[in-house]
This record gives structure tokens, sequence and C-alpha cells, in this order.
């Protein structure tokens, strides 16, 4: 049951954003079928836009998205959320500065989640995006904010966008729900090629000097001024 809200310029925008974000999960092959999904915090609001559960990327449009609040209650919308939008709510509730999340199953990256084990930082992409190892996060059960618990506990000791959740997949964060699908592709690229790497020996992490350089260049120099 929808609550009242008035649906202004801001909240379409955005709900179509974030509909247009799910087909770069499809486009970087990072989903199935109708896994995985993508959230936008709504600016001055505690609220959320996430995808619907269920409902396959193909019919996805502004108009399915669905508006909740931070607790998961949905405030405008004729479909149910997703099955993951505790765990999005309670992310935004106890992180303030993110502003989207994306959750995947991508192959990659859920191997390294199947196995309870971070990815180690062993490439400079690593440091510059990720300021270190990518860490796994606990197992928790879908369908209460179990999911979100786990990742907030990990990601605060951690300056990882990315988190991958024990037997599940990545989880991601971002200041944007484009930054979050940003840290969604780039997560799935290098738990390739670590795949790849120890399977030919045993890769050498950087030095904690580097990254920590790597990851000042990369998030305060790199790109274009204002683009961050």
């Amino acid at each position: 049951m929808s609550l009242a809200v008035e649906i202004t310029d801001t909240f379409e925008e955005l709900r179509e954003t974030v509909a247009r974000l799910h087909s770069e999960l499809t486009r970087y092959e990072l989903v199935i079928w109708t896994a995985g999904n993508v959230s936008a915090r709504v600016p001055g609001h505690d609220l959320m836009v996430i995808k619907p559960s269920g409902v396959s990327y193909g019919e996805l449009t502004a108009e399915t998205m669905v508006v909740t609040d931070l607790y998961g209650e949905v405030v405008h919308g004729d479909l149910a959320p997703s099955s993951d939008t505790a765990a999005h709510a309670y992310v935004y509730r106890h992180m303030p500065e993110v502003g989207g999340v994306v959750h995947t199953h991508s192959t990659y990256a859920t191997a390294w989640a199947a196995r309870g084990e971070p990815i180690p930082c062993v490439l400079t992409m690593i440091a510059d995006e990720f300021g270190g190892e990518i860490p796994a996060g606990p197992f928790a059960l879908i369908g209460d904010d179990s999911i979100g618990r786990g990742i907030v506990e990990t990601l605060r000791s951690s300056r990882s966008p990315a988190v991958l959740m024990r037997n599940h997949g990545p989880f991601t964060v971002g200041r944007t729900a484009r930054d979050a699908v940003k840290a969604a592709v780039m997560v799935e690229d290098v738990a390739k090629t670590v795949h790849i790497a120890s399977a030919l020996g045993t890769p050498e992490p950087l030095s904690e000097r580097d990254v920590d350089r790597l990851y000042a260049r990369y998030q305060n120099v790199y790109g274009q001024q204002g683009e961050k």
C-alpha cells in the first residue's frame, strides 16, 4: 500500500536516472534474468528510489521504479520493491554520505564472495578505486536488514566502496547511484583479473604506502575538475 507523497520533478528525474542505470548492469553483463538492483537516495528526503522486485530488465522504465522510505515502506509506485530493499534502506540510514547502492551477482566477484575471501590489492586499479583490498562481509539471509548490517559493519572499517557478502555477491556504494554502478563494474573487472593472476601464481600485493599514494591521486587529481 502506497503512502501519499508529492512526486516532483526531482523525483521524476531520479526515477529516470535509476531506470537508465539498470541498463548498465546488463551492458556490462553483471546480472542475469531479474537479479540485481540499483537504488538512489532522494536528496533532501528520507526516501530512496529502487528497482521493483522480479521485473525483467527489458521492462524497467521510470514509471516502474518504486519510491520507499528508509525503512522500506512504499510511498509511491504500483509494484513491490526489490527483495533487497531492507538492505539498501539500512545502508542509507547508517551511511549518510552514501547516495547510491548497487547489488549484482556478477560472476567473478560472486565467486570470491562464495569463498568468503577478500580480493587482495595487487593492481593499481584496485588501489585507485577501492583504496586497498576489497573486503568480504559476513553471511546474512535476505529479507530483513541483516545484509545491510553486514555491509555497513564491513565498509565502516574500509575505504572500499564494495563489499563481497559471503555466499551472496557484491554490494557497492557511492556518492551517487552512478558512482555505485561504476564500482560494481570495476569490482567485477578486477575480480576476474586477480582470479586469472592467482591461477598463474601468487600475485604480489602493493605496499601500503603505494596504495595510499595511488588512492589519493585517483580520488583527488585524476579526471576532469568537478566530475567526481
